[in-house]
């Protein structure tokens, strides 16, 4: 049920999304890690060739251990300790501003009592460990590569995380992320885009040629495109060809993507009449399929692979390819992209089966909640929402009605409004559950809440809140406090939208 809500400042109305599927949650004491109370019994530990050729295919895709590229990656990541707490940086505690944010971390601050202002988002420490866990195991007994969107959090960080725990790259969506990413040691990138700015072209050459370990890869889904980035990589004198996957779309009136299978032949085509480019494999986005279920997302999968059988069989990926990369998987289907890939047969060379799965890193109290395919495998574990908002009710005008001081400014809106799941008491800081309390809209400021008889809350109070949609979360912070169950703060997360 939607309920249509006046036009409140900053905006068009916010609607109040009511699922049958939300969960009451329970306070574990004042943690500043979000949602569903942890199942103990769960496991937790998780965290162009001319034919086709048996070739071996590696059981497990990632990293192996001790990979210089991930070193690089987590030492660019710890140089962020080094930044300096200043204005940029809002809910920081006051008296922080000119120390180092390694300096602040090291002082173990509660977000409660630690001089924090509100609204404050925190991240569990203990909900981010498990995720990372839970889908590197899960791309291991899937035999999966895994390469998560960083789009979501834009935090170097969690990056070098992600690669520590098996991711073998990072996926980005325009050049400006793959950019951070480099500055960042990312030796992997792929972009699921066509990329045709010749800027950003000239510079991916210059990168290419400079570092003979970086690997990029990305879609082409248009002749006119192939065409686009063949002249601007002539021109910038690129030596080392870019590889490309041809992106197959999911349906008609999906988003992008070459639509039939002979549209994409003549991509494939195009790419092998230059000297700038070179054929790499397949991938799409199955999250665009129309009105996908199971079944039609297992269609379009199908499709994928038989597209990849199909390019080597006529010979179409580059004769020196060490492997042929057949990738997709957002964070809804990725079971079925694990079924359908678990199907492809052996080709000239080795698969990369690339899933490139993102928010699953902080997971959600909404929109992912009710999609993630951990719902239709529970044996297989289940992701843990990381985030908490926390704001502090700054009025109460009437006994049905409150405002807290967190808006549009700082919680995700765009798939579902905050889920208020507990209050923090401002006379003696006890945690109850926010029984009876109702997000019903987001000014850019304020949170409009609806309040039942049997609510407890007054003027001073936190509620702390969950949130839908991890991408338009992380967006709205640049440094995010790392905190553990009990309120400790243990580390900060920059980002970089």
């Amino acid at each position: 049920m939607t309920q249509q809500l006046p036009v409140i400042d900053g905006g068009g109305p916010v609607p109040a999304e009511q699922t049958a599927d939300q969960t009451a949650h329970q306070a574990a004491g004042p943690a500043g890690a979000g949602g569903e109370a942890r199942d103990e019994s769960r496991d937790e530990s998780r965290g162009a060739g001319v034919g086709p050729a048996a070739a071996p295919e590696p059981p497990a895709q990632g990293r192996p251990a001790g990979d210089p590229a991930v070193t690089r990656a987590v030492r660019a990541a710890k140089s962020l300790s080094e930044e300096r707490v200043d204005h940029r940086f809002k809910s920081l505690p006051p008296d922080a501003e000119g120390l180092t944010v390694g300096a602040l971390a090291a002082q173990r601050r509660n977000l409660f009592t630690g001089g924090f202002t509100t609204p404050v988002l925190a991240l569990s420490a203990e909900s981010l460990e498990h995720n990372l866990r839970l889908l590197e195991t899960y791309a291991e007994r899937h035999g999966l590569a895994f390469a998560p969107h960083g789009k979501t959090s834009m935090a170097p960080e969690l990056f070098a995380r992600q690669l520590e725990h098996g991711a073998w790259g990072i996926t980005a969506a325009v050049p400006h992320q793959a950019h951070v990413y480099r500055a960042y040691g990312i030796s992997r990138i792929f972009l699921a885009n066509e990329l045709v700015d010749a800027v950003a072209l000239r510079r991916l050459a210059a990168d290419l040629d400079a570092d003979p370990d970086f690997r990029f890869l990305c879609y082409v889904d248009s002749v006119r495109g192939v065409e686009l980035m063949d002249a601007a990589l002539t021109e910038a004198g690129a030596r080392r060809p870019v590889d490309v996957v041809v992106e197959l779309g999911a349906g008609e009136g999906a988003r992008t993507g070459a639509r039939t299978e002979d549209d994409c032949a003549a991509v494939a085509d195009a790419v092998a009449a230059t000297r700038t480019l070179r054929l790499a494999g397949v991938a799409g986005y199955e999250g665009e399929v129309p009105r996908a279920d199971t079944a039609r997302v297992r269609e379009w999968l199908d499709r994928l692979v038989a597209l990849a059988v199909a390019f080597d069989e006529t010979g179409r990926f580059a004769p020196e390819l060490e492997e042929i990369v057949v990738s997709a998987g957002g964070s809804a289907w990725f079971d079925t992209v694990a079924d359908a890939f678990a199907g492809i047969p052996a080709l000239s060379r080795p698969v990369l089966k690339l899933l490139r799965s993102g928010a699953y890193v902080s997971h959600d109290d909404g929109h992912y909640r009710r999609l993630t395919p951990f719902n239709r495998i529970p044996g297989d574990g289940a992701l843990e929402p990381a985030f908490r908002l926390w704001s502090q009710v700054v009025s109460r005008p009437a006994p049905d009605q409150a405002f807290t001081n967190a808006g549009k400014r700082d919680a995700a809106y765009d798939l579902g409004l905050p889920e208020a799941q507990v209050v923090r008491s401002a006379r003696d800081g006890s945690v109850r559950p926010a029984d009876g309390i109702t997000v019903t809209g987001l000014s850019d400021q304020h949170s409009w809440l609806r309040t039942e008889p049997e609510a407890e809350l007054e003027v001073g109070d936190w509620v702390g809140m969950g949130l839908s949609h991890p991408c338009t979360s992380f967006d709205k912070w640049q440094l995010i406090p790392l905190v553990e169950a009990d309120g400790t703060v243990v580390d900060y997360l920059r980002t970089f939208f």
